[in-house]
């Protein structure tokens, strides 16, 4: 017999038409709430992993282009940007000379199609609030959509429930805010239960690359694609070295019991764990959120499992209205595709260079991606033009929401290639052309500007 808490969930799931598979699946994960599931990863229960480096690894030429001529890229698109003061689709920002994530997107896959004579249809996995804006940015772009194949699926969504009782809050004020996505483990539930696994396995794909819309960085190339062809491996992540900026951030482990591959992330990291999750030197590798998987692989595995991939519970506990600290607390079931690591005993893993994640998930991002330290190829790949790429650190009271950023670079991005740190403390306004060289710091109590043309170096 089920809670009433559950009850009452599943009720408001089907009355906003749900899919059913992914009600099953929020049972499962509600169940386990209710039994005192954490989804804590303790570390003494896991090894540090090591990895070979894509860049050693020889890929057959005509094998590579015949992976990528049988691959499908899906991004996930459902996020807001709300973390930057946004209320539409994230990747609809402006990023490089005028053009947007999607826009960049869009024309990196054109590019590759007409380079590789390669189909390789391109899906949004969109939520409810980001799909509308979504397409009709793409409408420009009339051949993107493949013959057979929609442009888009939508993520599910599921209530959010009051820390006191698990049972589904009611928010008047804003009833959207009663709902939340799954977390992006949600991608496969949403696959199937829209029936686009069947229909791509249908249409002769073998296999899937996913990345995040707002990492350009993620562009699906042959010789990543011919990689995992070749290894047979049914799923696998691209990872990257960790570096200082990434200590508070999950990481790649093996678990001692089974010798499974795992992804830990931090809100699976116990307190007295923290000091380990940071340990650059224990823990190296970071997901890039880059992965690929074996479509039918991942087809038997949902069928084997009911649907229900059974990935590890992440449980984050926020305010029913994120910009409003004192609205009830409430709980989240959230999971990460890239967990799905350990489903597969066969999974596999690789090191990418930085070029292959420049995720922007804020302004300080966004200021480095649209300066020099990026030049744009004519496929509409961002080439790395620095060895290092500068750490930004800007004044959150100033800099946080994008429309406050850009009154402050009105004339666009300062040169940072031969930057190596730029902290802003305070209000200022950077005129154009002013080039920082060097580890810069500023400082101001009130409002203050940096001229036209002006050379900040390090000690200055």
């Amino acid at each position: 017999m089920a809670s009433a808490g559950l009850q009452a969930a599943v009720a408001k799931m089907r009355a906003a038409d749900v899919d059913e598979v992914a009600i099953e699946t929020f049972a499962h994960y509600y169940r386990l709430i209710e039994h005192g599931e954490t989804g804590m990863i303790p570390e003494s229960v896991i090894d540090p992993v090591d990895m070979p480096r894509l860049a050693d690894v020889e890929v057959d030429p005509d094998a590579a282009v015949e992976a990528l001529r049988k691959t499908v890229v899906i991004k996930l698109n459902g996020g807001l940007g709300t973390s930057m003061g946004m209320d539409r689709a994230k990747s609809l920002l402006c990023v490089r000379k005028g053009l947007s994530f999607l826009d960049i997107i869009a024309r990196q896959i054109i590019h590759l199609r007409k380079e590789y004579d390669a189909p390789l249809p391109l899906l949004l996995m969109n939520s409810f609030r980001t799909s509308g804006d979504s397409l009709a940015a793409l409408a420009r772009y009339q051949e993107l959509p493949v013959a057979g194949l929609p442009l888009e699926f939508l993520q599910n969504r599921e209530p959010k429930l009051l820390l006191a009782g698990l049972t589904p809050v009611s928010w008047e004020r804003d009833p959207d805010q009663e709902w939340c996505p799954p977390g992006h483990g949600d991608i496969y539930t949403a696959l199937r239960g829209s029936g686009l696994l069947d229909q791509l396995i249908e249409q002769g794909y073998d296999r899937a690359f996913v990345s995040n819309s707002d990492n350009l960085g993620a562009v699906p190339t042959p010789t990543v694609a011919g990689w995992f062809a070749a290894g047979g491996a049914p799923f696998a992540i691209e990872a990257v070295r960790r570096t200082p900026s990434d200590r508070k951030g999950g990481h790649f482990a093996r678990r001692k019991s089974d010798g499974r591959l795992i992804l830990r992330e931090t809100a699976q990291t116990l307190p007295e764990d923290q000091d380990a999750l940071q340990d650059l030197d224990r823990h190296r590798y970071m997901s890039t959120n880059n992965l690929w998987f074996d479509l039918r692989a991942m087809r038997d595995a949902l069928d084997a499992r009911g649907g229900i991939l059974g990935l590890p519970l992440i449980r984050n506990v926020k305010t029913v209205d994120p910009a409003d600290p004192s609205s009830p607390e409430v709980v989240q079931i959230e999971t990460a595709m890239g967990a799905a690591i350990e489903v597969f005993p066969d999974s596999t893993l690789v090191e990418v260079g930085r070029d292959r994640f420049i995720p922007v998930k804020t302004t300080n991002d966004l200021l480095v991606l649209r300066s020099d330290v990026y030049d744009m190829s004519a496929g509409f790949v961002l080439d790395q033009t620095v060895e290092e790429v500068p750490f930004v650190d800007l004044d959150a009271g100033y800099y946080r929401v994008v429309g406050e950023f850009e009154k402050r670079f009105p004339d666009g991005s300062p040169s940072l290639k031969k930057a190596a740190a730029l902290k802003v403390d305070g209000d200022w306004t950077f005129g154009n052309s002013v080039q920082i060289i060097g580890d810069v710091e500023l400082s101001t109590q009130g409002a203050d500007r940096v001229a036209p043309g002006s050379v900040l170096s390090s000690g200055a």
